[in-house]
């Protein structure tokens, strides 16, 4: 993870890194492993900041490799988001047994431009990336001390 101050930084307050740890452990524990994904809550920037997360279910044909956010569920995720007087940052997902780097089919279902991809994949490691109009731009990761 990297550690950046930059405008283009993304901020995860405390506790967020944790739960996105948790839920792709989950994935993880599962046989075979599964990739997990969610919405990232909080206020877009710049920098942008993830103060929360909103597990949606990966509806994926093949979810030990890809994954796939309910359309449904995504939308309800968000809808709640912003009720709460808070805005989509982007998305997350696991590579339960790869680096947290975007894949072909990463790359290729990405449709939010400016949005963040965060990718979580266990033990511990943890990237974000912007999508833009020719592909990913990695975003620093920074973890905000919860003193």
């Amino acid at each position: 993870m990297a550690d950046d101050d930059s405008d283009d930084a993304l901020s995860l307050a405390p506790g967020v890194r944790d739960a996105l740890l948790e839920h792709a452990r989950e994935g993880t524990d599962r046989d075979p492993p599964a990739e997990i994904c969610g919405v990232l809550a909080g206020e877009r920037g710049p920098p942008d900041r993830v103060t929360a997360i909103r597990r949606v279910p990966n509806v994926a044909a093949h979810p030990r490799t890809a994954y796939e956010l309910d359309p449904a569920a995504t939308m309800a995720a968000i809808d709640r988001v912003e009720d709460r007087g808070d805005d989509a940052v982007g998305f997350y997902h696991s590579h339960p047994e790869t680096d947290p780097v975007p894949s072909a089919t990463d790359r290729a279902r990405a449709t939010w431009p400016g949005y963040v991809y965060l990718i979580v994949s266990p033990p511990g490691a943890i990237r974000a990336y912007r999508y833009v109009d020719d592909g990913f731009v990695e975003v620093p990761v920074r973890v905000e001390s919860s003193e």
